[in-house]
Order: C-alpha cells, then structure tokens, then sequence
C-alpha cells in the first residue's frame, strides 16, 4: 500500500467520521409545547442535558395547548407536551399520536391582590370561589384562548352555577393571551387570575397579588407527551423524536425535572410510569 494511498485512505475516513458527528449533531426536532414549560424556564435547564448526550436539538413553540395540538394535528412538529389530558387522549385515538405518557404534575392556583375583594383568601374549593368571585362582581381575568388553563377553567365553571359569558366585558375579562400576559393584564386591573404555579413562581410581576385559594384536589394540572404519529405525518424524524420521549420519561429525565427549582420552590414533580 502506497504513501500517498494510505494518506488519502485515512483522510478519507477523518472525513466520513466529522461527517457522522455533524449529522448526529445536525438532528433536531419541534416540540409543540404548552407555554408553563417554556415560561417557566424548565426548557433552558431540561433541554441541555438532553442535546449533548443525544446531539439532538430541540426547538421548541411554546403555545396555549389548544393551538399546540391543532399545530400537532397539521404535522407542525415532532412530539406535543401538554396539559389537558383529554384533549391528548383524542388526539392519540384520532390516530394523530402514536402514545401517550404522563410525564409530571403540579397544580392551578387563583391568584389576585391582598386586599382580596371577594373574600376568597384562605379557600380550598375553586368552584366555591369562582361563584364567590362572580357574586361579588370582582374582576377575573381568563386567559381565553382554548389553552390547557383555559380548558381546566372553563370545567371548573360548568360545575358552578354561574355562566362567565353573562359577565363578558363587566367582571369577567378574557383576554385571548398566554398566562404571563394575562397575569400582566390582571395585576393591571386588581383582577383574580387562575394559573398554574410554575408560572406564578417563575412571574416576576407580582405586585401585592398572592395566591388565595389553592389545594383542591380540582386543581391539579398533569402534563402529558406524545409522539406525533409518523404513519400521519411522513416529515416525523421519529427516530429522534421517540428519543426525546423516552429520555423525558426515563430516570435520568425525571430526575432531572424534579431538580428544577427558582427560588427554592420544585416547579414540577415527575410522575412517568
């Protein structure tokens, strides 16, 4: 074997072996994802961890859950991470999801300023403070836009015996935007606010608003993941994408969500089978 054959051979290789390492690297899939994760950093401390033992990046749109799964539903995306258990169980029996798994929980709390117009302060039943809210005409900001907030709100009302829309535009605001504009928007007015705590702990403009009713077994808020179906959508990379699920629910992933915290406070807790 030639000098020169050798060198070329070897150059050759050097070649191939940097090309498999940038393909590996090149990788990366869409997660439609509820807006909690995302505004609640879990994405900048979680997602590291996963890219640099996979080499896959993950590129995230964080929307209300609603628009989340119809993104999902119209091959916009790789895997969907939510919030409204019901809507992912139809979107995994439309054949659009191939599984799904719960992955972690927290929970809902209702929100408003200190000076707690309604007489909320210290309740554990949402519905009981949601008629209360709406009796004493106190303003309640809803977020309004078929996210996986707005889906567990509007359950909440029907067990009520009052209907929010009769209140549109006086007591009841809807705002049509994700939770930290609606916050915004209800600390703007001294309205109640329902969200979920990982974005409450992650907010920081709070004001004199603290949380006043929270505790009702209603009010939890599980999050679910799913494989978008590549048998429905042929541009799934779902090599990559079934990675990130199995990563997000393995030990590692779990442990790894767990760990989160701001201020002291764990932000979600793992609950993957």
């Amino acid at each position: 074997m030639s000098f020169e054959f050798r060198t070329g051979l070897a150059t050759a290789m050097a070649l191939a072996l940097s090309a498999g390492v940038a393909t590996a690297q090149d990788k990366s899939i869409i997660v439609q994802s509820t807006t909690s994760t995302a505004n609640s950093g879990l994405y900048d401390y979680l997602l590291p961890f996963f890219e640099e033992q996979t080499g896959i990046q993950v590129n995230v749109v964080a929307v209300g859950t609603g628009q989340a799964i119809k993104n999902a539903a119209n091959c916009d995306g790789d895997v969907l991470l939510v919030h409204a258990k019901p809507a992912e169980e139809k979107f995994v029996a439309n054949g659009m999801g191939v599984e799904r798994f719960d992955l972690m929980y927290n929970d809902f709390v209702i929100v408003g300023p200190d000076e707690d117009p309604a007489g909320v302060g210290g309740m554990t039943d949402a519905q009981d403070s949601f008629e209360k809210i709406a009796d004493t005409g106190a303003l309640f900001a809803s977020r309004g836009d078929d996210s996986g907030t707005h889906k567990k709100e509007m359950s909440l009302w029907a067990d009520t015996d009052v209907d929010p829309a009769a209140g549109s535009g006086a007591w009841y605001r809807e705002t049509g935007s994700g939770m930290g504009a609606t916050l915004n928007a209800g600390v703007g007015m001294d309205a109640y606010v329902m969200t979920d705590r990982a974005t409450w702990i992650s907010f920081d403009n709070k004001a004199d608003f603290e949380i006043h009713v929270e505790g009702d077994e209603d009010l939890f808020n599980q999050y679910g993941v799913i494989l978008v179906n590549p048998e429905k959508c042929e541009n799934v990379d779902a090599a990559s994408g079934q990675a990130f699920v199995d990563w997000v629910i393995s030990d590692a992933g779990q442990q790894a969500i767990g760990a989160y915290k701001l201020n002291g406070q764990q932000l979600f807790f793992p609950n993957a089978d």
